[in-house]
């Protein structure tokens, strides 16, 4: 077909009705419907409410009581296109025109995402740029870019410590809660609460093998390790962190230990069973408690639970889309976050809550467009249960990512067209079936894509140049999207990405930012003054 000729042609309605034939039923979910407008005069008047809901919007006060920071892992821009078409098809529209509850706030910025030593960075520096206001190296925890590598020795990283807006809220007398689908001491959550100069750190056994590889006597290193870290904080920090929900199990528990869901052993090798100092160090049960499946999770009471640790996996959650089937039950991101809100919003004084989509990233390092996509739906999801929940007057949102992905979504689709599909291009007659796009070779290929990991096809192996996905199931859980290089798993990308904000102190996010401003946009809400030097 004449793609030019595709491009200029408004799709006509029967050709639109035609194209959703296309979306399979299994993505399609019992939800409103919600249609773009379709008449010439429905564009512009589209445009015109734009412009009224703008200007009605109130002025809201500069300071906030509450800040709530959702980060996406690896949610970069395509990742927040490709999600949004994904959920207006799951509520049985055409896709392009609808809206993740995020994209209607009212403030919008890009953030530049390097760090002090990496182009495209990784987790750890660029999580520890928006909760501490400094750029940091590769692989480093809330420590600033001075720190040596793999440096273990307890009292330099002390120094070399920088104050988290966790912590500073917790000096100013406010809740705190760190919400994850990844390990709790993964990269992004763990900055909030630790400071380490490796993030791979997360328990002890993991700084013992370090010792053993560069010939280093057993517990030379006094560093704690992240997992301690979280047990063992200062006592304003430790009585300030009322809910910690995530995975990483094993990390919490002893060798000699097996956790309950899966019959595995912990992994620490200091005997510490890190869930039963939980309780012991936060006021005994009735105070504190420790939930490890749903059925835990959905009978505490917020009125009486002050501090709630939730670990649901030994490693990370599973993804949204097998969260079902998993064995002890796990609580989705929307519950956690519904949970959390309501142990934290007890405190008078206000509260920091940080809440993390992880398992984003590890569906695109996997190259499975699938799983990350309902991922990221499932944070707009909570983001939504958030807004539902506090007061727009106090209550400052922020949603980011830390990073992107090497995530593409290309081709000349028609509008409508599945998501998780190959390309159907616009018909050069109005009316008429829509058919694949093809290759140089004749062969199909998807809207989505990655410029390199598994999802690369060995060409020699297979006889041929790309693999016919007409004979493939696209929508298949485990289906991988086309990789232009063979990576064992899929990389970071390095462009911008988008910050959206609503609530006190939103109007401070604008423009290209550099990530480590959205440390001082929280800290401005707050009111919080510049940390000492």
């Amino acid at each position: 077909m004449g793609t030019a000729t595709g491009m200029r042609r408004l799709l006509c309605v029967c050709s639109l009705a035609a194209t959703m034939a296309t979306v399979p039923s299994t993505i399609l979910a019992a939800e409103p419907t919600v249609r773009g407008p379709e008449s010439v005069q429905d564009w512009y008047d589209s445009g015109q409410r734009f412009l009224r809901d703008a200007k009605a919007r109130p002025t809201l006060p500069p300071r906030a009581k509450n800040v709530i920071l959702f980060v996406g892992d690896g949610m970069g821009v395509t990742t927040v296109t490709a999600a949004r078409i994904l959920a207006g098809q799951q509520a049985g529209g055409p896709g392009e025109e609808h809206s993740l509850p995020f994209e209607r706030f009212p403030n919008v910025a890009l953030a530049k995402t390097y760090s002090w030593d990496q182009q495209t960075s990784d987790s750890a520096p660029t999580m520890t740029a928006m909760v501490t206001g400094y750029k940091a190296r590769e692989g480093m925890l809330s420590v600033d870019h001075t720190t040596a590598r793999a440096e273990c020795d307890a009292r330099v990283i002390a120094a070399k410590a920088l104050p988290t807006i966790l912590e500073r809220a917790a000096a100013a007398g406010k809740s705190t809660g760190v919400v994850s689908t990844a390990r709790i001491t993964h990269a992004t959550p763990a900055a909030n609460y630790a400071h380490s100069s490796v993030r791979d750190w997360e328990s002890d056994r993991e700084i013992r093998l370090y010792e053993a590889k560069v010939g280093r006597a057993p517990g030379s290193c006094t560093l704690p390790d992240i997992a301690a870290q979280l047990i063992d904080l200062p006592a304003t920090v430790r009585s300030s962190l009322a809910v910690v929900l995530g995975g990483g199990r094993t990390f919490f528990y002893p060798e000699t230990a097996i956790e309950p869901e899966r019959g595995a052993p912990g992994t620490r090798r200091d005997g510490r069973k890190l869930t039963d100092e939980w309780i012991a160090t936060r006021g005994g049960p009735g105070r504190a408690a420790y939930v490890w499946r749903k059925a835990e999770f959905d009978a505490i009471d917020p009125a009486k639970t002050r501090h709630l640790l939730g670990l649901f996996e030994n490693s990370h959650m599973q993804y949204e889309l097998d969260r079902l089937s998993d064995k002890g039950g796990e609580p989705s991101l929307t519950e956690m976050t519904d949970k959390a809100i309501r142990i934290v919003s007890r405190n008078p004084r206000g509260y920091y809550l940080q809440v993390e989509a992880g398992r984003i990233d590890h569906g695109h390092h996997g190259g499975n467009a699938r799983r990350a996509l309902t991922d990221a739906v499932e944070l707009s999801r909570a983001v939504q249960r958030a807004v539902e929940m506090t007061d727009p007057r106090e209550t400052l949102i922020i949603v980011t990512a830390d990073h992107s992905h090497v995530f593409t979504m290309a081709g000349y689709p028609h509008r409508g067209n599945d998501i998780l599909g190959i390309v159907r291009d616009v018909p050069d007659v109005d009316g008429a079936p829509v058919a694949p796009s093809r290759d140089l070779l004749g062969l199909p290929f998807t809207t989505l894509g990655y410029q390199n990991g598994p999802g690369w096809r060995d060409a020699a192996k297979a006889g041929r140049a790309r693999p016919d996905l007409s004979t493939e199931d696209t929508h298949g859980p485990d289906f991988r999207q086309e990789a232009t290089i063979p990576l064992p798993s899929e990389t970071h990308g390095g462009e911008d990405v988008a910050i959206y904000a609503t609530g006190p102190g939103a109007a401070l996010v604008h423009g290209v930012m550099e990530q480590h401003w959205i440390f001082h946009v929280m800290q401005d809400a707050f009111g919080f003054p510049p940390p000492s030097p």
